[in-house]
């Protein structure tokens, strides 16, 4: 595989970031960050996903949790200032973001959205988020991240045994 230039990637190299790039083989039939994480040989709680969400108030939002979680609907709603927030539709997320599901990112996405973070990327040096496009992520430190997107940090992701699931990544 070629190292992908993709408009992810650009703005991280125009804000002299530094990051790594890992590109895998991508399945189709299972985009998951489980599926990711054994591609990239990095802990699942170190993969982050981007899910897109629409709140009552806000509007559209990207929620970044780790790929161990799942999204917790009411802590986002709490954090953005919603009184009820749920995920996109898959058919929205392409227009909404300009990307597609299992390669959406805040990193130059269509329009800049609010970002929220969940907390416990803080605890690693590194973690991992999609390169915007299937099979290329990127591996960067939390803070470089949070600076590049805007991101605040927050606790949105919950156990999944927990669950009311998320529909788009």
């Amino acid at each position: 595989m070629s190292t992908a230039r993709t408009n992810a990637v650009r703005l991280l190299e125009r804000l002299a970031v530094p990051f790594e790039l890992r590109e895998y083989a991508v399945d189709p039939g299972d985009l998951s960050a489980g599926s990711v994480a054994r591609k990239i040989s990095m802990p699942l709680e170190q993969v982050f996903k981007t899910l897109v969400a629409r709140g009552d108030r806000q509007g559209v939002c990207l929620a970044v949790v780790p790929g161990n979680c799942e999204l917790d609907l009411k802590a986002l709603a709490r954090a953005s200032g919603d009184r009820k927030i749920d995920t996109v539709a898959l058919r929205e997320v392409e227009p909404l973001t300009g990307y597609i599901r299992g390669g959406v990112t805040a990193l130059a996405c269509k329009k800049a959205y609010p970002v929220y973070l969940d907390e416990t990327a803080e605890l690693f040096d590194v973690i991992s988020i999609s390169g915007g496009q299937r099979g290329l992520q990127v591996l960067l430190a939390p803070g470089d991240y949070v600076r590049v997107t805007g991101a605040r940090l927050a606790a949105i992701a919950r156990d999944r045994s927990v669950g009311d699931g998320e529909r788009a990544s």
